[in-house]
């Protein structure tokens, strides 16, 4: 299985841009609240403090208007954040940094690194920040509802006398690493509805795992590994004991793609075969999974030599109901924008640059975008890895982090809203922290 990737790259490209708003880092409330009730957590790697160096920080952004109004400074405590999550509660902000692995909780009244008696995450640690080191980096975090336990998967983790690969359990509470288990492989995790049951999908296995994060700590053994799958790589809860599994099939080194349905803790008892599957949305009863069957050659229209395909399934019935060419690549992320518009993203695509398409015109990158009415495509003019995309409620835009930068489009239209946000940096993700007021 791939791995994410993330591209450095600065500044507002000026393709297709209509305009590009500025920002200056040095003028913003930097580290104080910005009053704002409907906000956008945007993580920035490689931010420039103007003295010549650059520093980690989460850029907080008017989600109504397009515009960064403050910052909340990274550096000493994560470094190179990719993950953001939002605790159950969404009281905090849960930020993997992966250079040196860390848990950090930033506290969305205060916008700040959550420190002890600050709120319901309060813990304490040797920096007076929430900050959680853990041994390895990890790939895939969930957290249980009741918001006190993170788990992370850690593909490469160490484990004496046995395979690498294992979940790490991390008390945010406490502020501490409780518990190691063993998976080899471990690179991403599923959580059902209830917090019960979590599963664990390993590289280059046909199996999943099973965790019961009741019997953690108790001495009895957590895991049950249910077999029958053909390289699992993810899937979605229809219930607290039902699953729909994405088998990924060829393009990670097994047999067949397909959509597999898995009653908890038995092998399981359908697969319907699909063209490929690495990341999926269920909305109402249609299953959109994509994915990158190896050496599917383009229809017409691209100079690229091999793309993907994003496949529509009635899960009522479990048929496939349409398909349409998308960009390859290992996807990895899906989400559903306003106007039906779904946003594909991928890593390690086939890139049409100005300078390898020939003069034809050409440019296209990671993202596609799927007209779920009308099953039509577009693969917007832009190029690199897209490792963040979120849909804002109650507006027709929708936030990509693609190629390090941050794009903003409008649904309306499939292209660039009229308003960027200039930024220089490593934009690596964006999460919507608050609901419209």
């Amino acid at each position: 299985m791939k791995r994410i990737a993330f591209s450095v790259v600065l500044a507002c490209f000026s393709i297709s841009l209509v305009s590009c708003g500025s920002y200056s880092r040095s003028s913003a409330t930097t580290g104080s609240r910005s009053g704002l009730k409907f906000r956008v957590f945007l993580a920035n790697a490689l931010a420039p403090t103007g003295l010549g160096s650059n520093l980690p920080v989460i850029d907080i952004i008017d989600a109504n208007r397009d515009l960064v109004a403050a910052t909340v400074p990274l550096g000493g405590t994560v470094t190179n954040p990719q993950i953001m999550m939002l605790t159950p509660n969404r009281q905090d902000t849960l930020v993997y940094g992966a250079t040196n692995p860390t848990l950090t909780l930033v506290n969305n009244a205060s916008e700040s690194l959550n420190t002890p008696g600050s709120g319901a995450s309060s813990t304490t640690s040797l920096t007076g920040a929430t900050q959680i080191t853990l041994p390895a980096d990890v790939t895939s975090i969930v957290i249980a509802p009741a918001g006190v336990d993170a788990f992370a998967a850690a593909p490469n983790a160490n484990v004496p006398g046995q395979l690498p690969g294992a979940v790490i359990v991390a008390d945010l509470v406490q502020g501490k690493v409780v518990a190691t288990i063993p998976v080899p492989g471990a690179r991403y995790l599923l959580q059902s509805p209830d917090g019960n049951h979590i599963l664990v999908f390993s590289d280059n296995s046909d199996s999943v795992t099973e965790i019961a994060p009741v019997l953690i700590g108790t001495g009895n053994d957590p895991r049950t590994v249910v077999t029958g799958f053909d390289r699992p790589v993810g899937g979605i809860f229809t219930s607290n004991s039902n699953a729909l599994i994405f088998n990924c099939g060829p393009e990670c080194g097994g047999a067949a793609a397909g959509i597999a349905s898995f009653n908890l803790s038995a092998p399981p008892t359908s697969t319907l075969p699909v063209p490929a599957a690495t990341v999926g949305l269920l909305s109402g009863n249609n299953l959109y999974v994509a994915g990158s069957a190896p050496n599917m050659a383009c229809t017409s229209g691209t100079l690229a030599t091999a793309c993907g395909t994003v496949t529509a399934v009635n899960v009522s019935t479990m048929t496939v109901t349409n398909s349409a060419e998308i960009t390859n690549g290992y996807h990895t992320l899906m989400s559903m924008g306003p106007d039906g518009q779904l946003f594909i993203g991928s890593t390690g695509c086939n890139n049409i640059t100005a300078q390898n398409n020939g003069s034809s015109g050409e440019i296209r990158g990671c993202l596609s975008i799927l007209d779920t009415q009308k099953f039509s495509v577009v693969n917007p003019p832009d190029n690199g890895d897209v490792t963040g995309i979120q849909p804002i409620t109650g507006r027709t835009v929708v936030y990509v982090c693609e190629n390090g930068s941050l794009r903003i489009y409008d649904t309306t239209t499939d292209k660039l809203a009229a308003t960027q946000i200039s930024l220089a940096g490593d934009m690596t993700n964006v999460l919507l922290v608050d609901t419209p007021q």
